[in-house]
């Protein structure tokens, strides 16, 4: 008689498939899973077990199935059909097997997968090891909450193809956005994407983490200047000198058409002003009529002489009639308020702007001050 059997005493046996109280079943099939699972097994041994195994798989208390699942739950003793039944009972007995078992094919996973049960995908893209075909399957039919543990296991074969498809479902998500970027192999285009919706810090660990293109990490210093130069404004226009301080920006070459839009977008239509009246060589009395007062057709000529490209006129367009539109309104177009309502108000009219600028209008969008907010509110 091997050890093993002789470990199955005829007690044991017989509490698991005949004792009437559950937890008496349940301590029996512990037991004898432990016992299986650490002994040496001859091929008879083997089938003896995987007998044993199917009794089990087949009891009506939840807690004796839950048993084997927890204790066998990365074995290959568990038969391929014991565990595909096991896969298909309640999640407490599921899930072990689900995210453990090294029985299962691809196809029962992908199968799995695509029934749309939230909490198995999850449990399944936390595997220790997730094939390409799987991952893929995961990235086009996971829920989120999938997708981000997926993006975060580096045990699974994402390919470029998957990450691409996790980002066309998911890249609204911060959560899923930075478990990609923190991958330890990202490919150069899945970076270039991430590096468009993720956060400064994250933004900051692809550009340092993983590689880009230089005219990408250029984009990135242009774009992060620009956002400090609006922002630099909205503290201090009150009490900065601002045709010295455009004159300024324009001597070191940021005086872009880029800004100039943020800048409109977010209200500070006095920066837009000297903005325009320095890049074309002009009073800002004559920059501030040709704006306001001198017909449809001001804006345009006054706008030609700055040298502005003609593909963003319709959107600074959009931006003097929206920042009239208010004023007529009312409002204190000085106020925090006032630049919030622009904002908002210029955002639901899709303008036709560069993604780069859409990003930060919506970023800022994102970021309202809370005496704003709580004004709202109330």
């Amino acid at each position: 008689m091997t050890a093993f059997r002789a470990s199955l005493t005829e007690f044991d046996i017989r509490r698991l498939i005949k004792a009437t109280d559950a937890d008496d079943r349940a301590s029996a099939a512990h037991k004898l899973c432990r016992s299986m699972e650490r002994a040496p097994l001859t091929a008879e041994d083997r089938e003896a077990a995987q007998k044993i195994l199917r009794v089990m798989a087949t009891d009506a208390a939840e807690m004796v199935r839950r048993a084997m699942a927890v204790t066998l739950k990365a074995s290959d003793l568990i038969p391929h059909d014991v565990a595909r039944r096991l896969a298909a009972d309640v999640d407490s007995v599921a899930l072990p097997i689900i995210g453990f078992s090294p029985v299962f094919t691809d196809d029962d996973l992908i199968e799995i997968v695509r029934a749309g049960s939230a909490v198995r995908q999850v449990a399944i893209a936390a595997r220790p090891k997730v094939s390409r075909d799987l991952a893929s399957a995961l990235a086009s039919d996971g829920c989120e909450a999938a997708v981000r543990t997926l993006a975060s296991n580096d045990n699974a074969d994402l390919s470029e193809t998957a990450m691409g498809i996790a980002i066309d479902r998911f890249g609204d998500s911060a959560e899923v956005v930075a478990a990609l970027a923190y991958r330890q192999v990202l490919p150069l285009s899945v970076t270039e994407r991430l590096v468009d919706l993720a956060s400064e810090a994250v933004r900051e660990h692809l550009v340092t983490r993983h590689a880009v293109a230089p005219e990408t990490a250029i984009r990135l210093a242009r774009f992060a200047r620009e956002r400090a130069t609006v922002d630099l404004v909205d503290e201090a226009a009150s009490n900065a000198d601002l045709p010295a301080f455009v004159a300024q920006l324009n001597a070191r070459k940021v005086l872009s058409p880029s800004l100039m839009l943020r800048a409109l977008a977010r209200g500070q239509m006095a920066l837009f002003e000297h903005g325009l009246a320095e890049l074309a060589q002009t009073p800002h009395h004559r920059a501030w009529l040709m704006v306001h007062d001198a017909g449809p057709l001001g804006l345009k000529a006054i706008y030609d002489r700055a040298g502005l490209p003609p593909r963003l006129f319709h959107a600074i367009r959009a931006g003097v009639d929206t920042w009239r539109a208010l004023q007529a309104e009312g409002i204190d177009t000085s106020g925090d308020e006032f630049r919030q309502k622009m904002l908002e108000r210029f955002l639901t009219q899709r303008p036709n702007a560069p993604r780069d600028d859409l990003a930060y209008l919506m970023e800022r969008l994102d970021h309202a001050p809370a005496q704003v907010s709580a004004r709202s509110a109330a």
